[in-house]
């Protein structure tokens, strides 16, 4: 069985002292350094691949000869390649470094992004969509995997939720760059739907390009800390991956973290997240314009809900971190979920309250998310535990992207009661697993407490 205990750091040089204000300017120099990078990385990735959505209330579907499920199809054929690859993806980061294999994926799905916007058929634009996932596998895991090095577990949720308000800021963000994108129908002969993909491609690869410059490795590797810097922060964060003691991940790795509960609990609470948030990521500009607007205003109207669940995200960092506890934020935001989708599953026809109940399930569904990553990953230890971690978690939970395309039929609209009681569903789902992982969070803790020679810092958060 996994232990989720650290490993001894004696052999490891004492880090050299530094005073709580040289401490605390080290950490102002690694958030500038490492996160404002990687959030514009996810923010061309996760634009990239939910992009297609605000493509699909223009002439898309009508220029393509989409007919019945078949977009629904293009959009879930992104996460077989993206479930797959997310575990060996995170090997790979490993071996050749993050900023090296993270800025290959990039060029990769920008090069792939630019291409389907020369796509003339279904056939064309599964295959964009399929290598766009296959491109952005080791992206999200991989980035949380980084950051998970480089913070005490204290530190952890601000930083964690700064990086996945990415995905926020790239949903609202879109809707305000296809609103623009909107006007320059037949510029040049293309579509406007077109130039979406094609310029937010070009600006994907020049991104690829900043990031092998600017993107950061983990401690241990990274050229723009001293020596006593870098000792100093893989002492505080108690990693030995200066040593590399744990050696090449092997296949009783992988058999000794699948024997552990937790990791199928806390996997399911990612797979709660997921399919909410693709859902409304992929179907608020569709949802949107059931409410009557035109083109322009349901891209217009699609960003405020965003920006709601970005506020909401903040302040749900700020009250996890000060409390030290992530289960509340979890369990509130399942709740606000839920209220949100009431809403709009009983109150068709009233334009407010409508538009009130997107706001609070956008809410809902992404406020839980960075909450629920920083808990389940920094209870992990260590570089093995980390990058099985991340990639499974990630990537069994995104198997709800594979759910939400196909909940929300262009049959069933305007109502989607479909789509909405499946995202019900899951979220009560979401409730009743976290409320699991706490009781073996809280199991582990006992052990921990009857065990005297435990250290302190091998206590899970709860």
């Amino acid at each position: 069985m996994i232990t989720n205990a650290v490993e001894s750091t004696s052999s490891l040089p004492d880090a050299p002292a530094m005073s709580p204000d040289a401490e605390a300017k080290l950490i102002r120099k690694i958030d500038l350094r490492l996160l404002p990078m990687l959030f514009m990385v996810y923010v061309v990735a996760f634009l990239d691949r939910a992009n297609v959505s605000n493509a699909l209330t223009m002439r898309m579907p009508e220029e393509l000869h989409l007919t019945g499920q078949q977009p629904n199809t293009a959009l879930a054929i992104f996460f077989v390649p993206y479930i797959l690859f997310e575990i060996p993806s995170n090997q790979l980061m490993k071996r050749f470094t993050p900023h090296v294999w993270l800025s290959l994926c990039i060029f990769g799905f920008g090069v792939v992004m630019l291409a389907q916007g020369f796509v003339h058929n279904f056939s064309g634009l599964l295959a964009t969509r399929f290598f766009l996932g296959l491109f952005e596998a080791g992206i999200f895991p991989g980035s949380f995997y980084l950051i998970s090095f480089w913070y005490k577990r204290e530190e952890a949720q601000q930083r964690f939720t700064f990086y996945f308000c990415s995905v926020i800021f790239a949903s609202a963000f879109g809707g305000l760059l296809a609103t623009g994108i909107a006007n320059m129908d037949g510029v040049r002969g293309y579509s406007n739907w077109r130039w979406i993909f094609i310029l937010e491609g070009i600006m994907t690869v020049i991104v690829s390009f900043m990031a092998w410059f600017l993107l950061c490795d983990f401690p241990g590797e990274a050229q723009w800390l001293t020596d006593e810097e870098k000792e100093f922060v893989l002492r505080r964060t108690l990693t030995q991956e200066a040593e590399n003691k744990e050696g090449p991940l092997s296949v009783s790795d992988l058999v000794e973290f699948f024997k552990e509960p937790m990791n199928y609990f806390g996997a399911l609470m990612y797979f709660s997240v997921v399919v909410p948030v693709y859902s409304f990521a992929y179907f608020t500009p569709t949802i949107v314009k059931t409410l009557g607007y035109s083109v322009v205003q349901t891209q217009l109207h699609s960003v405020p809900p965003f920006a709601a669940a970005f506020g909401f995200c903040v302040l749900l960092a700020y009250l996890s971190a000060r409390t030290d506890t992530r289960m509340p934020s979890v369990i509130i935001s399942a709740l606000i979920l839920i209220v949100g989708l009431a809403i709009l599953m009983t109150t068709r026809g009233h334009f407010s309250a409508q538009y009130g109940g997107i706001c609070l399930v956008c809410m809902g569904a992404f406020g839980a998310g960075s909450i629920v990553v920083c808990w389940y990953l920094m209870n992990l230890q260590g570089h093995k535990q980390r990058s099985i971690g991340s990639g499974w978690m990630i990537s069994f939970g995104n198997t709800g992207g594979l759910v939400a395309p196909f909940a929300f039929l262009p049959k069933t609209a305007p109502q989607y009661v479909t789509g909405y009681s499946v995202c019900m569903s899951v979220a009560v789902l979401g409730i009743l697993v976290t409320i699991c992982y706490a009781l073996l969070v809280l199991r582990s803790r006992r052990r921990v407490a009857d065990d005297p020679g435990a250290n302190d810092s091998h206590v899970m958060s709860l």
